[in-house]
């Protein structure tokens, strides 16, 4: 007997993209929708044009590591304009006042973002996502189709749902 497969979405996000901010709706939406059952696994697609989003990526696999990641990304998208305002490394001071603010270790956080322990895991996620086809964020991954939010997250959801839905 084979465990039930459990529905499976790849969140391909820039976190410091005002748009992967509106989105994170849809994510608590088909989280609601979908329940326990409903895995959604964050995917790194830093873009060029955001200058922190690679920092931004690092902090959050740190963020993982300390048990807090979706609380964690949740933090710096709500600031996202504050985080695009930021210069040099401010960036660095700002990722590590939102994790103090949720009370993980910003000691730690601070080292892992000078140490660049995380660096390939985002690098990783980043060409994965090229080699698919992701082209901006959001996009969303179901099995082997990619919806693409990066231009209009119009109807995006009910899609993702129907996807889900199998």
């Amino acid at each position: 007997m084979t465990a039930p497969v459990r529905p499976h979405l790849d969140f391909w996000c820039d976190l410091q993209c005002p748009d992967c901010r509106a989105a994170l709706a849809d994510v608590s939406a088909l989280r609601t929708r979908f329940g326990h059952e409903l895995v959604v696994e964050l995917r790194h697609f830093p873009l060029e044009k955001h200058k922190h989003a690679h920092l931004a990526a690092q902090a959050a696999e740190e963020a993982r590591a300390q048990g807090a990641l979706w609380p964690f990304v949740e933090a710096v998208l709500s600031r996202v304009r504050e985080l695009d305002s930021v210069k040099g490394a401010a960036a660095e001071r700002f990722l590590v006042d939102v994790a103090r603010s949720l009370d993980l270790d910003a000691e730690e956080m601070e080292t892992a973002l000078i140490d660049g322990r995380h660096i390939f895991q985002v690098d990783a996620d980043e060409a994965e996502g090229a080699a698919i086809g992701v082209k901006g964020t959001p996009t969303y991954g179901v099995g082997r189709t990619l919806l693409d939010g990066s231009k209009s997250q119009s109807g995006l959801r009910e899609r993702v749902e129907a996807l889900l839905a199998g």
